[in-house]
């Protein structure tokens, strides 16, 4: 029977990184996104990637809910930075289309000699759709050995669960995931009062009501969902864009925050929850409420009620 429970608070502490021991093996994740469309998907890519540096968990592939073509190559130039260039990306055309991006274009830059500031070899007509990609990867994987962690639309994990067995497995979509997706860690919805509004639309869940409710209703693993007051309430630090990415010249993670939205702004962390709460989720950084189940209502509303 799978459990759903809601992310219902966060204490950071900046030094706990190094003072806590990494969890043992690391968390082979899998990173929906809708890079692009917001900075914080960029951010929470390079929080994987540190985190993998420690010995915390193994990004075994991006998929992509944003159909810009510049979205896989940012994802792609973040990756090579990283010196994980051989990462996986899978597209998906067909997902929501959304206002140009403010940052991508982070992934053209160019050196006064013409060289690419931040090299990557993404071209998206060669690239992996999302759909085929995640079910040769999750054919491949242990049973129960990958978590997903969702934080664009829908489009992608509901392609999943509905895609047929084919040549890559015997299994449908659906009982792919239950047999080796152990976790999902969706970023979406709202289930609190903010300021007195308390019918919060969330923008991952309504830009595809569809897709949200019915992976609400038929996905077959656990969920843990960060709901948009949790990270609205974490800002990530000024002072941190400013100064702690000037080991390099150049960075792709601070430029692209720039080019969004400058400092001061300090931009919430949705993303960055759903990602540190499935590597750390010993620490107690996040409260959980009791399980429940969520539904999706028609204007992209989601209702949180306890369940078994």
């Amino acid at each position: 029977m799978k459990t759903l429970r809601l992310l219902l608070g966060l204490v950071v502490l900046p030094w706990a990184f190094a003072a806590t021991p990494a969890p043992v093996p690391p968390v082979d994740l899998i990173f929906d996104t809708d890079m692009g469309n917001d900075v914080d998907d960029a951010l929470a890519l390079g929080v994987i990637h540190a985190l993998q540096n420690r010995g915390a968990c193994r990004l075994v592939a991006v998929t992509l809910t944003n159909p810009d073509p510049l979205a896989g190559a940012y994802v792609d130039a973040v990756n090579t930075f990283y010196g994980r260039g051989d990462i996986p990306i899978g597209i998906n055309p067909e997902a929501p289309r959304t206002s140009p991006s403010k940052f991508l274009k982070v992934a053209e830059a160019r050196d006064a000699a013409g060289a690419q500031v931040f090299p990557h070899d993404f071209d998206p007509a060669r690239a992996a759709r999302a759909v085929p990609l995640l079910r040769r990867l999750l054919a491949s994987a242990a049973d129960h050995g990958i978590v997903l962690v969702q934080v664009g639309f829908f489009t992608n994990f509901v392609r999943l669960i509905d895609s047929p067995a084919d040549d890559i497995s015997p299994l449908s979509g659906r009982e792919l995931v239950a047999k080796k997706v152990r976790l999902l860690s969706v970023m979406a919805g709202a289930f609190q009062t903010v300021n007195g509004n308390n019918h919060i639309t969330e923008y991952n869940v309504r830009l595809d009501v569809p897709s949200a409710q019915k992976l609400a209703e038929a996905w077959p693993t656990p969920i843990v969902w960060s709901g948009w007051e949790i990270g609205d309430a974490i800002r990530f630090p000024a002072v941190a864009i400013e100064q702690d990415f000037r080991y390099v010249a150049r960075h792709p993670l601070p430029e692209a925050y720039q080019l969004y939205n400058r400092t001061p702004h300090e931009r919430p962390c949705w993303d960055l929850t759903s990602v540190l709460e499935v590597v750390y989720p010993e620490r107690g950084y996040y409260a959980r409420s009791v399980p429940g189940r969520v539904t999706v209502e028609a204007d992209g509303f989601t209702r949180f009620v306890p369940a078994k």
